[in-house]
């Protein structure tokens, strides 16, 4: 919302500091995000006066114009403006005058002499239109300088308004506001009755009572069609944001941003019939001022006449009925829309307008009137016209009901002393009734406040009006006691940190992914949908951080990164229908590309399944995770294992599959792994064992087993049976080829032996090996390998 500080003075009468009155509405909740002057700092232009334009005798584009400055004497100018011509009152840089980065000097353009710059807009710092020069009213006076001419010593605040304060989205609105924090008296005009000097009306009625809680309509006739906008009027509304396009468009909104209340004007000669308003009916439909076509949905309002759909409630006018420069004779729409009934319908339609955003939040259901008063006021002031009766019609409005206030309640929740007669004046101040009960106030929120309603409400206005910047800060005191900490536990930074010493970066997802992540990644079909995702392709919520790290090793391969490790930890969220069941909080990592990164000595490989094992398996740390063989949509059917930490499933690592690879397009296929992290933060106690002093014992043994059993199952299998003495089992080798059987290979398992007390005997040793071989063969029928 932009405020222009002069306007904004006038009506609250609080003449403050531009700085302090920035400030004042900030600690009032209404934040002050931009302070910025109305135009350029710059002196020495005035209004000048065109006499005559004539070619450039050496360029195209060029044009000599003769101008009169109110110096006394006709200066010449050479000017590039496509729209310059005889007679126009324009802005005139004279010789001397410091515009924003340089200052105009005497010069020769092409070889023709120039003595001074025409202006446009943008040149003067008002807005960006530099399409052409400012072209100024016939009255104004020559010579007269330009920033007194056009008030261009101005403020505008740019205020960050929250949700719930629509009632501050008008100039009537933020007035009200700080005369009450300033204790000031805002100084609102009243809108009189228009004298009626026609009987022509349109009748009106409400079909839907609870959406429209009253409805008010007017006819002028006899309008100027070759009526301008007044400058002041385009001054405010340019101050305020908004592009004067019309002087019956630019009433309404002139209206609106004055007193909050959204107007329509219809071209009274294009509507037929009673103006009903009524909710939308299956299959209509109605072509809007932005030539969209607004289709059919349920609980849709809609401004019918004769004829069909003329207007979406509280949204934006048709265009079949929208008023236009030929316009004669106009019929003024001045309605109140509960808010319920206005709010997503623009957004389900996808429509934004300056009345939804406003009925949305809430607006003056007992200004609605005195708006279109204010309405035919200035369209009679402007464009002339002959006023008719005003046609009426009425629904449910809101019911404004009191608060109990308690001043003890107050205390207690601001945690500071304040007053009883400050609350009742702080309340009266805002605008509401106040009566008095014992031991507390009964408060009626004034017709503009939809976001007071309970005492808690009134507690923070009181909090407002004494100003944010009064509250005491007081340090708290308490007590800290330590907590007690598991021993061995790990944090997410120690996971964090395990990854980033492997070489891995960190990356951070949406939590908002597409649903054809889901099924591609999670073969998931029936995802956490959103009800309002902020994008199609955002519609639902993850169940596994696979999607997102693809993404991201894609968005780095399209900027030139042949190599990317990075890593996420983030929760997924698993269930079906609105609200997920489970929220797991999982760590993933992806490697794509070279093991290594480029060096001179040797050529690195790519990065296989068993370098993301082993990746997973140091950031594990104490706790040690199993592999078992598996599948899994989103890996490759041979290269995927399912990640086990004693009896529960936790993870899964893989290369990604070859149709995956292809539909995301990347040239090589990266190695994935992702597993639940709770597994990992509860780690594991640390237990000393002493060093001993025996001698290690090591022996390999070679076995020849089927190509379908995993190496991974008979380390489990040989760890499971051994004796405390065999410290560590290994796979050192594993080999297919000459010698072994088709269907079958041979693996080689290193086993490690030491006593801590004394040295193994070699009959010990070869029985530990022998029960070995035994449980092999029983098992796995293992051949041993010759």
């Amino acid at each position: 919302m932009k405020v222009s500080v002069k306007w904004l003075r006038e009506l609250a009468g609080a003449d403050l500091p531009v700085e302090r009155l920035a400030h004042v509405l900030t600690m009032g909740g209404l934040e002050v995000e931009e302070v910025a002057p109305a135009a350029a700092a710059f002196e020495r232009i005035v209004v000048g006066h065109v006499l005559g334009v004539a070619p450039h005798p050496n360029a195209d584009k060029l044009r000599v114009a003769e101008v009169d400055a109110g110096t006394g004497e006709r200066l010449q100018i050479v000017c590039g403006a496509p729209n310059v011509a005889q007679g126009q009152k324009v802005p005139c840089a004279l010789v001397g005058a410091k515009m924003p980065g340089f200052e105009i000097r005497q010069a020769k353009l092409r070889g023709v002499e120039s003595n001074g710059m025409l202006c446009s807009a943008r040149e003067l710092g008002m807005s960006d239109d530099h399409s052409g020069l400012l072209v100024l009213p016939d009255d104004a006076p020559v010579g007269q300088d330009i920033r007194e001419y056009l008030d261009l010593d101005d403020t505008v605040l740019t205020l960050k308004l929250t949700p719930n304060r629509g009632d501050c989205l008008s100039m009537f609105g933020i007035a009200r506001d700080l005369a009450a924090l300033t204790g000031g008296a805002a100084t609102l005009p009243e809108a009189a009755p228009v004298a009626v000097t026609i009987a022509d009306r349109r009748e009106v009625r409400i079909s839907a009572p609870a959406a429209c809680g009253h409805y008010f309509g007017r006819v002028i006739r006899g309008l100027d069609p070759k009526a301008a906008t007044p400058a002041w009027m385009t001054r405010r509304l340019e101050r305020a944001g908004l592009r004067p396009r019309s002087p019956l468009v630019d009433i309404t909104n002139y209206v609106m941003l004055e007193r909050g209340q959204p107007l329509h004007a219809f071209d009274n000669a294009k509507l037929a019939g009673t103006i009903d308003v009524r909710m939308a009916k299956p299959g209509e439909e109605l072509k809007l001022l932005t030539e969209q076509w607004a289709e059919y949905i349920p609980n849709l309002l809609l401004i019918t006449d004769g004829s069909g759909p003329v207007a979406l409630g509280g949204v934006m006018g048709g265009f079949e009925s929208m008023v236009t420069d030929s316009t004669t004779e106009v019929f003024f729409e001045a309605a109140w829309f509960a808010p319920e009934a206005i709010q997503g319908r623009a957004k389900a339609l996808q429509l934004t307008s300056d009345a939804a955003y406003r009925f949305e939040r809430g607006v003056d259901f007992a200004g609605t009137r005195a708006a279109l008063e204010r309405a035919t006021e200035l369209t009679l002031a402007i464009c002339g016209g002959q006023a008719g009766p005003v046609s009426e019609a009425h629904g449910t409005l809101p019911a404004r009901n009191p608060a109990r206030v308690r001043p003890a309640r107050v205390r207690a929740l601001l945690g500071y002393d304040v007053a009883d007669d400050f609350m009742a004046q702080a309340f009266a101040r805002l605008r509401c009734q106040v009566q008095g009960e014992s031991g507390a106030f009964l408060v009626t929120p004034p017709s503009w406040r939809f976001d007071l309603a309970i005492e808690e409400d009134f507690v923070e206005e009181v909090a407002r009006v004494h100003g944010y910047e009064h509250v005491p800060a007081v340090s708290p005191r308490s007590s800290l006691p330590m907590l007690a900490a598991q021993e061995g536990a790990r944090s997410r930074f120690d996971l964090k940190r395990a990854a980033a010493a492997l070489g891995y970066q960190e990356v951070i997802n949406y939590s908002f992914v597409s649903s054809l992540w889901e099924a591609d990644f999670a073969g998931n079909a029936v995802a956490v949908r959103l009800a309002n995702p902020i994008a199609s392709t955002m519609d639902v919520m993850r169940s596994t951080l696979l999607g997102g790290l693809v993404s991201a090793v894609k968005s780095n391969l399209n900027r030139g990164e042949e190599r990317a490790r990075l890593f996420e930890v983030g929760r997924c969220f698993l269930g079906e229908g609105p609200e997920p069941h489970e929220q797991p909080e999982r760590l993933a990592g992806i490697t794509y590309g070279t093991r290594l990164p480029e060096q001179w000595a040797d050529k690195t490989p790519a990065a296989d399944f068993y370098d993301a094992k082993g990746d997973l398996e140091a950031i594990a740390g104490p706790v040690k995770p199993e592999f078992r063989r598996a599948s899994h949509p989103a890996f490759h059917p041979g290269r995927c294992a399912r990640v086990w930490v004693g009896e529960r499933e936790v993870g899964v690592v893989g290369e990604l599959h070859p149709r995956l690879q292809q539909k995301y397009e990347l040239p090589l296929a990266p190695v994935i792994f992702e597993l639940d992290c709770d597994v990992l933060l509860a780690g594991r106690a640390p237990k000393f064992e002493g060093v001993s002093r025996m001698p290690v014992v090591r022996r390999d043994l070679a076995v020849v087993v089927a190509e379908e059993v995993s190496a991974g199952a008979i380390l489990e299998a040989i760890r499971g049976a051994v004796p405390a003495c065999v410290r560590e089992v290994e796979v050192f080798d594993q080999y297919r080829g000459k010698g072994v059987e088709n269907g079958r290979k041979s693996l080689a398992f290193r086993i490690v032996m030491q006593d801590t007390a004394r040295t193994l005997t070699d009959a010990e040793v070869e029985e530990i090996m022998q029960s070995i071989r035994h449980l092999l063969v029983e098992k796995y029928k293992a051949l041993p390998r010759t």
